[in-house]
């Protein structure tokens, strides 16, 4: 079984299980800033580009600096969280080391800035990831498919020939539609049931190969449904 040319990791909530520390550092700057911030908002923005949820966090509380200087005031205070305790997600880490063995390389494709995906970086072996794409170096964030098209550009590899792991609707959206087989791992929030993706409930104890056959089941499943689908020929 041929496996893939390289498999493109999201990071908060995927590889790392950070959704609530950014949640706690929305509810602290809306708090001291006299709002009321829910875990339904905060739940909004789960896979969104920061600049997006930085946007909605002040469209929706007191908080009236720029949109930069909220994304960098959450982005200390869950840095700083970060390089305290890295919260891995079950599984991640030990198949990234397999994927190593196996000689695929990896890449991480985050809308977290810069800042935070080194503290997540450094905390693994040097080598992990072959490329790193954040949101502050792409034009268009997630749901759009550019990070993952930069990302198998980085690589010298077809976004068809990866498999993308995820955990949000947004970051799947944004796979999907750069044509990368995407293997959905919900966590904080739902993912809807999406062509061109399959739900697993765990990394754990999942191997490489384990991942070829999960795209590859989807992809035979895809086909059967095309060909259940009506044609619209007829009188």
């Amino acid at each position: 079984m041929t496996l893939p040319a390289a498999v493109l990791w999201d990071m908060d909530g995927t590889l790392v299980d950070t959704e609530p520390y950014w949640i706690a550092a929305e509810h602290d700057i809306v708090e001291e800033h006299g709002g009321v911030w829910s875990d339904e908002y905060a739940h909004q923005l789960v896979g969104n580009d920061l600049m997006v949820s930085a946007e909605f966090i002040r469209d929706n509380s007191p908080i009236t600096w720029e949109p930069e200087r909220i994304i960098e005031e959450l982005l200390v205070r869950v840095t700083s969280r970060v390089r305290e305790h890295v919260p891995w997600r079950p599984g991640a880490r030990e198949l990234l080391a397999a994927l190593i063995d196996e000689g695929v390389p990896n890449a991480l494709v985050t809308m977290s800035w810069r800042s935070l995906a080194t503290a997540v970086v450094e905390a693994l072996p040097e080598g992990t990831f072959a490329a790193v794409v954040t949101g502050d170096e792409v034009e268009h964030g997630k749901p759009h498919p550019e990070p993952y098209h930069a990302a198998a550009r980085m690589l010298g590899v077809e976004a068809r020939d990866c498999i993308a792991i995820e955990d949000s609707p947004t970051g799947v959206r944004s796979a999907v539609a750069a044509g990368v087989p995407t293997i959905a791992v919900p966590h904080v929030v739902p993912v809807p049931i999406t062509r061109g993706a399959v739900q697993l409930p765990s990394l754990r104890g999942l191997t490489p190969h384990d991942l070829v056959s999960v795209v590859a089941d989807e992809r035979l499943a895809g086909d059967a449904r095309v060909e259940d689908e009506p044609t619209g020929v007829g009188r």
